[in-house]
């Protein structure tokens, strides 16, 4: 019976969503999900400045020794040179020249530890605190911060994922309304949130009217919680239509160069993006660059990924340091795991998985800068000093945010949740890299 109920209430999902196209030109976004958690935010905790979150994912495992932990041996460096940063005692890999010169605004988080050392589980504890379980989806910490803090931007979506896996963005059991609002090619903007062409204002106006009509009959006739979703998404998705700021989706109103100091490519502008969202007052906005699973050829991959990576991120902390945005936004660097310090030769040069020990960075957001956090082994092997558990590094995202990390929120299944995952009693936020 639970079953069918499940299967009759996808078609149900589905039928809605294609009448809204058909019928009116548009997608109602985000898409349809299980049932919507009541959107009221909790009350603040004490915690940092930041209001919004940037969250840039490097998927595939970002080699730790490459980048912000390199070492002095030079058979764990091979072809990587360590540079010095504007920050005193802050060095890193040379492919990061631009970064260099930001350091200052950085705390580097050398002491990382997962669980996980495959890719989809890695990703998976990374952006829920949990581990993966084939019984439930977890709401993704994107989620997390817009049902705990609420929306700022009363028509703008407050999440917003920019070439990133919606396995990974998703919402989970808090349902369709604290889902990522998907970006696929940040040039283009938000897909299908404009009327179509091939419809016309007047024949609009009357398709809603009429839509209208039968959605009073419909919600009168079945007053559930799906379809009180259903008609609040479809409010929300008219508004957003409506709003003068879905401009904020559009890079064409950047200068060019502003849009040269961020370099070229989806990861960049996406970078840029995030920017323009945020001064818009989104609160979540994840970009995802991929490509970092150097198996084969490390340093060739590193130094791709960090020359789409480099110019972007320095142009990103710059960009929102001069707007004023970077004392209330929190830029996070994220991977779900490091790679190994020994070199495969038989692989060209390889590095493996490596969870024991890898880096993640903060900045923004009342975070200290030019420091680092926590140690590994002169190896880059094992993690040194002040362990961070991927528990304590999402609760120190929601303590920057001034969330509760530790509230308990209940699934529609009375199964009790945390933002900073199932043993949350355990999970500390790292207070001491806030100013």
């Amino acid at each position: 019976m639970k079953s069918f109920l499940k299967a009759d209430e996808f078609t149900r999902r589905q039928f809605m969503s294609n009448a809204a196209r058909a019928y009116l030109g548009v997608n109602l976004f985000p898409m349809f999900g299980s049932t919507l958690a009541s959107a009221a935010p909790e009350a603040a905790v004490k915690g940092g400045k930041a209001k919004h979150v940037i969250y840039l994912y490097m998927a595939g495992g970002m080699s730790h020794v490459d980048t912000f932990d390199p070492k002095e041996k030079k058979d764990i460096m091979g072809k990587t040179e360590v540079i010095k940063t504007n920050a005193d005692g802050v060095t890193i890999g040379h492919y990061l020249p631009k970064t260099a010169e930001v350091m200052d605004k950085v705390c580097v988080v050398n002491s990382l530890k997962s669980t996980q050392g495959a890719h989809e589980q890695g990703s998976y504890v990374m952006h829920t605190s949990y581990n993966m379980l084939g019984t439930i989806r977890h709401p993704s910490l994107g989620s997390w911060v817009a049902r705990l803090g609420g929306r700022l931007h009363p028509e703008l979506p407050p999440y917003v994922a920019i070439n990133a896996s919606p396995e990974n963005t998703g919402s989970g059991f808090f349902g369709s309304k604290f889902a990522a609002a998907p970006v696929g090619n940040p040039e283009q903007g938000l897909q299908d949130s404009k009327r179509s062409e091939a419809v016309s204002e007047d024949d609009f106006a009357r398709r809603l009217s009429l839509a209208d009509k039968m959605n009073r009959k419909f919600h009168d006739r079945y007053a559930n919680a799906d379809v009180k979703a259903y008609e609040e998404l479809y409010r929300e998705a008219i508004n957003l239509m409506k709003s003068k700021d879905l401009a904020a989706f559009d890079l064409s109103r950047e200068s060019q160069a502003t849009r040269d100091l961020y370099g070229k490519g989806a990861f960049a502008q996406g970078c840029l993006l995030a920017r323009r969202l945020v001064q818009h007052d989104v609160r979540f906005v994840e970009v995802q660059l991929g490509g970092w699973d150097t198996h084969y050829d490390n340093f060739a991959g590193v130094e791709g990924r960090c020359k789409e990576f480099d110019q972007a991120y320095a142009a990103l902390l710059t960009d929102l340091e001069k707007t004023g945005k970077l004392q209330d936004t929190l830029v996070v660097v994220a991977t779900e795991f490091g790679r190994t310090p020994e070199i495969q030769i038989a692989h060209a040069g390889g590095r493996d998985h490596h969870p024991s020990a890898f880096t993640c960075l903060l900045a923004g957001g009342g975070v200290k800068g030019g420091m680092k956090y926590g140690s590994t082994d002169a190896s880059g092997s094992k993690v040194k000093d002040l362990p961070v558990s991927v528990q304590d590094f999402n609760a120190t995202i929601a303590y920057a945010l001034g969330l509760p990390h530790d509230l308990v929120l209940m699934s529609p299944s009375k199964r009790p949740f945390k933002f900073s995952g199932p043993d949350a009693a355990k999970a500390a936020p790292i207070t001491s890299v806030f100013a």
